[in-house]
């Protein structure tokens, strides 16, 4: 794991060192020379005498002791040295650069497993193999370029790809963007991106380390150590934001439930990136956006001012806040007159805040002080200032860069002319700020930073779950499906509300049900999977004639064992289910039923654990949420008693792990009750993990 001689190591040794700048072994050791590595610095070159001017060892039992070990040989000759040094001469770290290991081929895959076990053998840290290095403020262990200037005040950046992490180096540096450290864990061998994030974790300094952590990620293998440390990281004042690509095969195996059909491997990293406060991104300008958004002041409302001197800018501005749920509301302050005689005529201070493409500094100026102490409405501002070509704009950017470090409320530079004005620019950045030159990418990024939650953490239930009573129905059964009075004690376990029902086998059965649960009542088949494609449902059953009929005709469908009475009731059609990943564990996914699930899939996901606050959010997220209100007078749902089943089916999941596919649909929701009234669940302990 993450050790001192991977941090800051005292002695680093390149075994494949090189006067080719331009192979892998020979550029590392170039960046370490010009970054002015502190330590003693070695080479292993078995054909030269000096490598780029520094004495070479032609083999590594000849070496010093050396802490750190950087490899960039072939693969099969990697873990026979790494034994040698770990053992005869105490190195404790190592970055594998080299390829042609698990990535490759099984042999790859078996030295790969050998390299760990060396590595292991001595509690060493490894990096990658397959990687381009590390880069942090003691040495720049990288085979590529940027070297960045390198700043604890800068990000730190987990990739597990080593070509993204050049090129996001690439797309930030020339923005502003600065770095405080950069991992690259290529195969993640032994240490992947969870493992380096709980580094980052552990050894967090408030008064020396980077608040800004960025994450690209290509697989999820420990997703409770990613929550549980970037959920202690954002406690801590860190800022995280995250890539998360491609999927896992998990996601396409057929499933039976709606849930399983929905519970897509990417919904449940939504689910969990929202459960730990990351800010999830989907390419590389929105990540470089978001995280030059965490090095300003945060936005505590959501009222932007957009402050320009180019229309169309800020119309596309305006369109993208707007549609990612922050406002730019009008300026409607009695004062709004005044700031109008300061600006040249034909300006516009009703938000967007035109004041032409003739504007000064000075009249820059007066707007963000009247945006800064007089307009209340106001929670931050996003100027746009670009220039045609026809004159310096220095004062202008100098003036925002005071006005950024005297104000409360957050300004966003936005500046376009990167070739008009470049040198401008430069000066800007070169005072440690960052441009945002394109509006709608800064838009839609400030949008994904509002609105991510912070972290979630489930609280006790008040009401704890009959344990005994749940396991004995797990353990009684194989498995595949429930019987419908199984389901029931399930839910009863977890004092979820259902409604009345009974499971008859015959037409006496039935009759006898009848009496007991009074009508008006449903009927349903039990043991088809999909009960209205063949006809196994009816409602409205008002006598008992229509049961006597019905039973009949239904208990003659293929595959019914029995047929299901129960309550009729009335209300909102909702819905909850959950489906288990062998990754993520249980994901459940909550939203209005019938035709919203079926056809719109309004559905929002939460992992376990889900607690009442998250359970809220993901009711809140819907896209038909109004409806729960009361519309065109229908009665509202009680949403307080809808987050109650919610929470209570995650409590039922954390006891019944077996559970694989489960459906609550419908839940009928008013302002009295939410109740369930068809629910389903099978078994499967195959991927059983957690």
């Amino acid at each position: 794991m993450v050790n001192q001689q991977l941090i800051n190591p005292k002695s680093i040794v390149v075994v494949g060192g090189t006067d080719n700048i331009k192979s892998p072994g020979g550029k590392v050791l170039k960046n370490l020379i010009d970054s002015g590595f502190a330590g003693e610095l070695y080479v292993v070159n078995p054909k030269q005498e000096q490598v780029q001017g520094l004495k070479a060892y032609k083999d590594v039992t000849m070496l010093p002791s050396a802490d750190l070990a950087i490899f960039a040989i072939p693969a099969r000759f990697i873990p026979e040295t790494a034994r040698i040094l770990a053992q005869q001469k105490n190195t404790r770290a190592f970055i594998v650069l080299s390829a042609g290991f698990s990535e490759e081929s099984a042999e790859g895959k078996m030295l790969e497993d050998e390299l760990v076990s060396v590595v292991n053998s001595v509690n060493g840290a490894l990096i990658g193999p397959n990687c381009i290095g590390v880069l942090n403020t003691n040495y720049a262990g990288v085979f590529t370029t940027p070297i960045p200037a390198l700043s604890t005040s800068g990000v730190d950046f987990i990739s597990g790809s080593g070509a993204t992490a050049v090129f996001i180096m690439e797309a930030g540096v020339p923005k502003g963007l600065s770095f405080s450290s950069v991992y690259s864990v290529g195969n993640s061998a032994q240490m992947g991106v969870e493992e380096i994030l709980e580094y980052l974790d552990n050894s967090f300094d408030p008064e020396t380390s980077s608040k800004v952590k960025l994450l690209y990620v290509e697989s999820i293998s420990k997703p409770e150590k990613l929550v549980k440390h970037a959920t202690s990281l954002i406690k801590k004042g860190c800022r995280i934001a995250a890539i998360k690509s491609g999927s896992s095969e998990a996601g396409s195996r057929a499933a039976s439930s709606h849930t399983g059909a929905m519970a897509s491997p990417d919904l449940a990293v939504d689910a969990l990136f929202r459960k730990a406060g990351i800010v999830r991104c989907h390419g590389r300008e929105e990540l470089i956006s978001v995280a030059s958004l965490f090095m300003h002041k945060p936005l505590t409302g959501k009222n932007i001012a957009v402050i320009t001197h180019a229309g169309g800018p800020a119309v596309m501005l305006t369109d993208a806040l707007s549609k990612g749920g922050l406002n730019v509301p009008p300026i409607n302050n009695e004062r709004k007159a005044e700031l109008l005689e300061k600006l040249f005529p034909g300006s516009s201070v009703n938000n967007p805040i035109d004041f032409l493409a003739t504007g000064t500094a000075e009249q820059l100026g007066h707007i963000i002080d009247y945006c800064e102490n007089v307009f209340d409405e106001i929670d931050a501002m996003a100027v746009i200032f670009g220039s045609p070509g026809l004159f310096d704009v220095y004062d202008v950017y100098d003036l925002l860069h005071e006005k950024m470090k005297q104000c409360s409320k957050p300004i966003y530079p936005i500046l376009p002319s990167v070739v008009n004005v470049k040198n401008e620019i430069k000066a800007f950045l070169d005072k440690g700020r960052i441009n945002f030159p394109d509006e709608v990418i800064f838009g839609n990024a400030l949008a994904s930073v509002h609105q991510t939650p912070s972290p979630f953490v489930a609280e006790e239930l008040s009401i704890k779950a009959d344990v005994e009573k749940i396991r004995n129905v797990i353990e009684q059964n194989t498995d595949g499906y429930l019987l419908p009075e199984q389901v029931q004690q399930l839910l009863d376990a977890v004092q979820i509300d259902r409604a009345q029902e009974q499971t008859a086998k015959s037409t006496e059965d039935a009759l006898a049900a009848a009496a007991i649960l009074g009508f008006p009542l449903v009927m349903k088949v039990v043991g088809p999977v999909h009960k209205s494609d063949v006809g196994g449902v009816v409602l409205h059953v008002k006598n008992t004639e229509t049961v006597e009929r019905e039973f009949k005709r239904m208990i003659q469908i293929p595959e019914t064992t029995a047929v299901l009475l129960q309550q009729q009731l009335s209300g909102i059609e909702l819905y909850i289910g959950a489906n288990r990943d062998d990754v993520f564990g249980h994901m459940i996914l909550a939203g209005l039923g019938g035709i919203f699930v079926e056809v719109l899939k309004d559905v929002q996901p939460g992992l376990l654990p889900v607690g009442k606050e998250e359970a809220r959010y993901m009711i809140s997220k819907l896209r038909g949420v109004h409806m729960l209100e009361g519309v065109r007078g229908q009665e509202p749902v009680d949403i307080d008693k809808y987050t109650d089943a919610i929470v209570r089916l995650s409590e039922l999941l954390k006891h019944a792990p077996e559970i694989a596919e489960m459906d609550i649909n419908p839940l009928l929701g008013s302002s009295k009750r939410v109740v369930a009234v068809d629910a389903r669940i099978r078994l499967d302990r195959t991927i059983h993990k957690h």
